[in-house]
């Protein structure tokens, strides 16, 4: 959390307020926050132009002018917030991104600290191995492709979801969600998945994922993920299994249930996703 439809919603948030314009001074609060670079790629920001804001995965990139490109995974409790210059900063301010119309300032605030700042020079997806790692987009991907993710994995369907190398973007929530939507045990095996499951399972992540953008993201009271604009998302009203343990299943009354698969939580309904039963051998 953030997943990828918060870092979308942040990103389409944040790049209006400052596509065009020339940046100051980056003030780097927290020095573990850059992982590549130091201050002197952060310096030679001054005076260039942000391009553009986007997202890939759950990465957010501010691309700069001279192929420059500030890189920020939010990690648990990443957020991007607009001040005044010289308003009070609280404690958990990381960076400070200021700019020369000097009309406003944009924060970086990180709560437990997890997240992360590449500040590299050329083109991201080859200057750095967290971008050129990823797998596809999942809303991009197609059905083909998507297919033969889940056929050379041997295993669990939800550890499939997560991993990034496969499918960039999706976590715990949407994982969570799309399965229940799917109608798919989380532990089913990614392989042994039949045709019209993979398709179900393809339409379903694309649904969930593309309704959850549209409505900015889900905002949790334990991560309080906020847009850009300090906008809370709509989509946590919509989760039908994500953290719901013991609630009755929407669909059929059923109490939901949580269990870790690949030592992450998994939450679903144990009538709508039913286990398969193991094949005893002959």
């Amino acid at each position: 959390m953030p997943e990828l439809p918060e870092v979308e919603t942040i990103a389409r948030s944040l790049e209006p307020r400052v596509k065009g314009r020339a940046i100051a001074a980056v003030e780097l609060l927290y020095r573990p926050l850059l992982r590549t670079g130091g201050r002197r790629a952060l310096e030679a920001l001054r005076g260039r132009r942000i391009l553009r804001v986007r997202r890939r995965g759950k990465m957010l990139l501010i691309e700069c002018e001279g192929a420059r490109t500030l890189v920020f995974h939010l990690k648990m409790t990443g957020q991007f917030l607009f001040a005044g210059e010289g308003a009070p900063r609280d404690k958990h301010v990381r960076l400070v991104l200021r700019f020369e119309d000097g009309r406003d300032e944009v924060r970086f605030r990180d709560v437990r600290k997890f997240g992360f700042l590449l500040c590299l020079e050329g083109e991201p997806e080859r200057a750095c191995g967290e971008l050129a790692g990823l797998g596809p987009e999942p809303l991009e991907v197609g059905l083909a492709e998507f297919r033969a993710i889940l056929k050379v994995r041997k295993g669990r369907v939800k550890s499939l979801l997560l991993d990034q190398t496969r499918i960039a973007g999706v976590g715990n929530i949407y994982a969570d969600e799309t399965l229940f939507e799917a109608r798919i045990h989380p532990e089913t095996p990614a392989s042994s998945l039949k045709p019209g499951e993979v398709e179900r399972l393809y339409l379903s992540m694309r649904k969930i994922l593309a309704s959850a953008v549209e409505a900015g993201g889900s905002t949790l009271a334990d991560a309080g993920y906020r847009d850009a604009d300090g906008n809370a998302g709509d989509f946590q009203f919509s989760h039908k299994v994500y953290d719901r343990t013991g609630e009755p299943c929407l669909a059929c009354g059923t109490p939901i249930a949580m269990k870790r698969v690949g030592g992450r939580s998994s939450h679903f309904c144990p009538k709508c996703q039913r286990k398969r039963a193991r094949r005893r051998p002959n």
